[in-house]
């Protein structure tokens, strides 16, 4: 079997922060969100390893190499524009041809990983096998109508509901597919529906299995998604004291501070992880809260927020339900006891009072 990772998507929702980078690279406990597939990917024993890539592909080739890091090797496919999952299978004909596969969108989090559902996927070997989860707004997601566990009908995000079932963003599939996808004009929204195509896998006979997620999962597109990710993440991280803690500080709950990174005068409160070669001073950081690494956070508070690398945060005295970019600079104007709320793009320079 073979995997196939979609990572070519812009990230609209998520901007600015997505104006300056990958948002399959944006970090989630510490680590980027791609990574998380790729482990999922690896302990379910699949090596050879797609990565469909778009406007983004240099900040992806450079963050993850040939997968030798994963234990992967891996092929880098380029597509010319985000035109649809179906068209980036197609995009993917020669390299997945053949043989099953599992294709996974990298901007979403398997917190129980894939082993399962390959397994599942090897036992059964139907054409197609899609996972399914209820969630509140199914008009954000493709969405299965069911008769027992037999898959009727699916649509792609629609516009009256129909289903609380959304597609969880992994699918696995023999080469049936390819033939499915080949036959299909771009939807309302210009793009090739993958729900179309295993729609048409369904009306031709072909065996469609649904099986719902269990585990907790989530498609991180929009920020309030990125930070339930984030708190979920740090929640099952294990403990680790790496870097230097002074006697004055103390650490509470799950915490994590990397090599490097110093600890001083400070409160940590968990699920909480310091970056390697961060410098936390004078503060209180967490819970939920992740710095990466490189930054410098003092006289502040943090918590339930996404710090990304070489930021700076002093004087603050509250931050709350933040998401600040690369090497963004937040600091204190005038005294005031609020808390803030900021989603930030990079290099940027913030005064709040």
């Amino acid at each position: 079997m073979k995997a196939l990772v979609l990572s070519g998507g812009e990230g609209s929702r998520l901007r600015p922060i997505t104006h300056t980078n990958a948002k399959q690279l944006i970090p989630v406990a510490n680590k980027p969100i791609l990574f998380h597939a790729l482990e999922a990917i690896r302990d379910a024993g699949i090596v050879e390893t797609g990565l469909v890539v778009g406007a983004t592909a240099d900040e992806i080739r450079a963050a993850v190499g040939d997968g030798s890091a994963w234990g992967l090797r891996v092929t880098y496919i380029p597509q010319e524009a985000p035109l649809g999952l179906a068209h980036a299978v197609l995009t993917a004909r020669e390299f997945v041809a053949g043989q099953p596969f599992v294709m996974y969108l990298g901007d979403n989090v398997l917190l129980d990983g894939i082993t399962r559902f390959v397994e599942e996927f090897e036992r059964h070997r139907p054409s197609a096998q899609i996972f399914l989860a209820r969630v509140p707004e199914p008009e954000r997601f493709g969405v299965a109508m069911l008769e027992g566990d037999r898959v009727v009908r699916l649509v792609e995000k629609p516009k009256e509901p129909i289903s609380d079932l959304a597609l969880v963003g992994v699918y696995l599939f023999d080469d049936t597919i390819l033939e499915a996808a080949a036959t299909l004009k771009p939807s309302w929204r210009g793009e090739l529906e993958i729900t179309e195509a295993i729609q048409h896998l369904i009306d031709t006979g072909r065996t469609v299995r649904a099986q719902m997620v269990e585990g907790w999962w989530k498609d991180t597109g929009r920020p309030e998604d990125l930070l339930e990710a984030n708190r979920m993440m740090l929640s099952v991280q294990e403990p680790r004291i790496e870097g230097e803690v002074d006697a004055a500080s103390s650490l509470s709950g799950n915490v994590v501070v990397d090599r490097g990174a110093k600890v001083i005068r400070s409160e940590i409160l968990g699920p909480a992880v310091i970056g390697e070669g961060t410098a936390v001073e004078d503060s209180v950081i967490g819970p939920d809260a992740s710095v990466y690494f490189g930054c410098t956070v003092s006289g502040s508070r943090v918590e339930d927020s996404i710090v990304m690398e070489g930021c700076t945060i002093a004087g603050v005295r509250g931050l709350r339900g933040s998401i600040l970019g690369k090497h963004v600079e937040v600091r204190h104007a005038q005294a005031d006891d609020g808390m803030h709320r900021l989603i930030v793009g990079d290099q940027s320079h913030i005064e709040v009072d």
